[in-house]
């Protein structure tokens, strides 16, 4: 199975707390952050990249699909509710799976097992559009200027508020931007998250050392912290290209 990034909101604390439960169970799937409100997701949702969302639909003030139809480039979802008659819309919403409370553990990794599924066919359509049709650079805006920023000139991106850095060989680029929307726009096969704070180019890696990895700039060396939610996923890109 995929290694699994969620984000569970529930306004239930015990709702939440089973979903950490069963996630426990499932040493693909980390539950990266719980959020008892439509609010707080949207917000964490602007700054942080989740593969899915397991996302109650009846909340006070904001509901579950509310919130789906207001990213622009949503998670793959999984609903879960008390209430049965809202099945049809959650699925209308291209849902993974409609999760009836309360659910067994087996109910739950099997909607879990359709979200790996998914996420792979996904990942692979993009990479393969990616390797075919995208061009090997993106603009972005600094100094009052668009800029040409290569792929293959990119070491790592820092974030920093609602600035990002592009570290460059011999310079940086400081633009306007979240790290979400910048991650989106890079091709996965050439970058990867690693924290909350830094996305690197995996063939600037020059070793994994504890939980961080090395990389070179010139004659000097720059440890990029892994975080606890990225370790697995980039140790397993790892171990894909080790002897």
């Amino acid at each position: 199975m995929k290694n699994i990034n969620a984000i569970a909101i529930d306004d239930e604390p015990l709702a939440l707390e089973v979903i950490q439960n069963f996630a426990d169970k499932i040493p693909a799937l980390t539950i990266g952050k719980k959020c008892s409100s439509a609010m707080e997701a949207s917000k964490e949702l602007a700054n942080e990249h989740y593969d899915l969302m397991i996302l109650d639909i009846k909340m006070p003030q904001i509901s579950g699909i509310e919130l789906l139809k207001s990213l622009t480039h949503p998670p793959c979802v999984i609903f879960t509710t008390a209430y049965s008659n809202f099945a049809v819309e959650g699925f209308d919403l291209n849902a993974v799976d409609y999760l009836l409370k309360p659910f067994t553990f087996d109910r739950f990794l099997k909607a879990i097992q359709k979200a790996s599924l998914r996420l792979s066919e996904s990942n692979s359509s993009v990479n393969e559009q990616t390797s075919n049709t995208a061009p090997p650079f993106i603009y972005v805006k600094a100094d009052k200027k668009l800029t040409k920023v290569r792929f293959d000139d990119i070491y790592y991106i820092e974030g920093l508020k609602d600035y990002v850095i592009i570290k460059r060989a011999k310079d940086r680029i400081v633009t306007l931007q979240t790290m979400k929307g910048l991650e989106e726009k890079l091709p996965s096969n050439l970058f990867m998250r690693v924290h909350r704070s830094y996305i690197i180019a995996l063939d600037k890696i020059e070793a994994v050392i504890g939980n961080s990895v090395e990389i070179r700039l010139g004659g000097e060396k720059k440890l990029i912290p892994i975080g606890k939610n990225y370790r697995d996923e980039i140790l397993e890109v790892i171990n894909e290209n080790r002897l």
